[in-house]
């Protein structure tokens, strides 16, 4: 079993703080500045573009585009940056429910056949009801769940290429068709730490995605999807979702940390917090077990680091230290069982770099990538504007409202 390396795409905003405050200062859309914050990168195509590119570069497999109200959509914006680049996947997170299963096996059908093959997906069934009613969306958590449940199998029977009939709860379905269907079928990935999406994810995932918590919470997490998939006659595959800061040092690292952690005022945090706690997703809470609110004993297990979570809903932890030290940690979680590490860094631009040409050769040196990358220093082509730029001051933590974007 290898490691499969993917990065992620900031279609929401990007910048040199941990605080999400693009929606408050239009994100770029309209390029106007009349309320700056210091270090947030608009969200617009050329900016994604060479994140994208530099993710090809340094040998990431593909790039996870996040879905809620706070960023672009996800579909439409990486299938624009699909014609950017050659090889990258996108792993494509959409709500199920919002739209009709039999579409959206369409949609990925169509998908496929235009990038030739580069489509995931990531099932994001939703674990905050204020969010999911700014989608129309009005179902409780464990229904929404259910509702899941019976959109991936619509979605999976539509895509046997013949007439599919479901009649269920939430979908009816008579004659589902889609003329032809993925080739290759898309992989789903899928999280979710409630009873109520345990069942869903063996029956349903080939993937199933846990946020970045401590190694021994991680095997409980895959002992148990493991033991529901069996019951099941399915193998379920593993991955996890965590942030990197990894330097030449580990010194540099934990003072990258402590840099991000400075940035933070005790009222975003304390505001941050009290958002965060009116979540009802299980993982979000367990998200926010890890830190209890404060900023003491951050580093919850070797190299792993809860600060991100203090003002972050979704992943909240990050690998921090050397390249070798970071190394060592994905090392650990895949003897636990991972295969696929979706990983991120403030900002995004840079963090792949430090990632791509500090850990991943490491990795390769190790024996755990199927296919290694080419050696971004020795001028190897991989696209323009894939450069870290130079510009971006200190992150500052005034001038525009909270905003909290989750599930990410």
């Amino acid at each position: 079993m290898s490691v499969h390396l993917h990065w992620f795409l900031p279609t929401g905003g990007d910048g040199r703080t941990l605080v999400d405050r693009h929606a408050y200062t239009d994100g770029g859309v309209k390029r106007s500045r009349i309320t700056p914050v210091s270090g947030v990168r608009a969200p617009d195509i050329e900016y994604l573009a060479q994140i994208a590119k530099a993710a090809e570069h340094l040998g990431f497999e593909a790039v996870l585009t996040p879905t809620g109200t706070w960023c672009e959509d996800a579909w439409l914006t990486t299938m624009a940056l699909a014609q950017q680049t050659e090889r990258l996947k996108f792993l494509v997170a959409f709500r199920p429910g919002l739209i009709s299963p039999v579409l959206a096996a369409q949609m990925a059908a169509t998908y496929q056949r235009v990038t030739r093959g580069r489509l995931l997906l990531n099932v994001v069934t939703g674990g905050d009801a204020t969010e999911q009613r700014r989608f129309g969306d009005h179902l409780d958590h464990d229904r929404r769940y259910a509702r899941t449940a019976e959109f991936l199998s619509v979605v999976r029977g539509v895509w046997e290429g013949r007439p599919y009939d479901f009649d269920g709860e939430h979908f009816q379905v008579e004659g589902g068709l889609t003329a032809l269907p993925p080739d290759p079928l898309p992989e789903i990935f899928f999280g979710g730490s409630s009873p109520a999406a345990g069942p869903v994810a063996a029956e349903h995932a080939d993937v199933y995605l846990t946020w970045g918590e401590p190694p021994a919470q991680v095997k409980e997490k895959i002992d148990w999807i493991r033991s529901l998939a069996e019951e099941r006659g399915r193998t379920v595959r593993f991955g996890i979702r965590m942030h990197t800061i990894s330097r030449d040092s580990a010194r540099d690292a934990w003072a990258t940390a402590g840099r991000l952690l400075d940035d933070l005022d005790p009222g975003t945090v304390a505001a941050a917090q009290q958002a965060l706690g009116r979540s009802e997703s299980v993982g979000q809470q367990r998200m926010l077990a890890l830190h209890g609110g404060s900023r003491d004993d951050l580093e919850i297990s070797p190299n792993l680091w809860a600060g991100v979570g203090l003002v972050r809903g979704g992943a909240g932890t990050a690998l921090v230290g050397s390249h070798a030290e970071v190394a060592d940690r994905i090392e650990e979680y895949h003897e636990l069982g991972i295969e696929h590490f979706v990983l991120s860094g403030y900002p995004h631009l840079e963090e792949a770099y430090w990632f791509g040409e500090g850990v991943t050769p490491v990795l390769a040196e190790r024996g755990l990538l199927a296919q290694v990358p080419a050696s971004p220093l020795l001028g190897v082509a991989g696209g323009g504007g894939t450069q870290p730029p130079g510009g971006g001051g200190a992150g500052g933590t005034g001038g525009a409202p909270l905003l909290l974007a989750g599930g990410r």
